[in-house]
């Protein structure tokens, strides 16, 4: 089957997923509308990114299973169902390449005029002009001659350029400095307009906009709801983001003393 273009809703049905022997999802259900914001968050080693990396099928569920507008995955072509899905990681995957390159490459058939504008809804565009060669600008291996937060809005400005209808945004920015995160979260709440997204958080503070959070524990979804229910439920989220709190707290009180 070929997936069409268009809005999509995605639809784990009872999703378990052993890696190698090791149960690492189990019991999956979601049930994520078109255009819908769902935040995943938990400790480290919970399942989050195995839970996602099903969506492109890097992996094949174990049980249940996965489908796009009631398409079994399974029974998609790999590449129309990856045509459909851009995704933003920790680790921004850069080429050694011009920054126009890097963005078209989620759009080989891309405008000038087109990129630009990706790269404007990025908050990508000032920096690139501030460079001698503007977008002819090679970036070095692995983009070495960029910030964390300039990589990363290159990479929002290629998952834009592409414009398909379901995103992944992994821990996509952990990594940066509070300037950073901030403009780089501006270019991601662009990017997430009208498109089913799938994101992993660590920064709890940062997912206040989804319209639905999953905590995940062990592998199964424990709560569910939104950001303000989950605190007033004083559940596993409230837990996560008190010890989040106390910690920032903590940093804080550290960093003022010793300067």
């Amino acid at each position: 089957v070929i997936l069409k273009s268009g809005p999509h809703s995605v639809i784990f049905d009872n999703v378990s997923f052993k890696y190698e022997k090791e149960m690492v999802l189990k019991n999956i259900n979601i049930d994520a509308k078109s255009g819908e914001i769902l935040a995943l968050v938990g400790m480290s080693g919970g399942g989050k990114t195995s839970l996602v990396n099903l969506i492109p099928r890097f992996y094949d569920v174990s049980d249940g299973s996965i489908s796009i507008d009631g398409t079994d995955i399974r029974n998609c072509s790999i590449s129309s169902l990856r045509e459909q899905i851009a995704i933003v990681t920790q680790d921004p995957i850069l080429f050694n390449d011009t920054i126009k390159n890097n963005i078209a490459y989620g759009n080989q058939t891309a405008s000038i005029d087109e990129i630009e504008q990706a790269a404007k809804a990025a908050y990508a565009y000032n920096f690139i002009q501030s460079f001698p060669d503007k977008f002819d600008t090679t970036i070095g291996e692995l983009g070495g001659r960029l910030s964390g937060g300039e990589k990363q809005r290159i990479c929002i400005a290629r998952a834009l350029l592409k414009d398909a209808p379901i995103l992944i945004l992994d821990e996509a920015t952990s990594s940066l400095d509070t300037e950073s995160e901030m403009l780089v979260q501006k270019a991601l709440e662009n990017l997430m307009k009208g498109r089913t997204t799938f994101v992993i958080a660590h920064r709890l503070s940062t997912i206040s906009y989804a319209n639905r959070i999953l905590v995940i524990v062990n592998g199964k979804i424990v709560e569910e709801g939104r950001h303000d229910e989950l605190l007033q439920r004083q559940g596993e989220f409230y837990k996560l983001y008190q010890m989040q709190f106390a910690n920032g707290k903590a940093e804080h009180t550290a960093s003022s003393t010793t300067q």
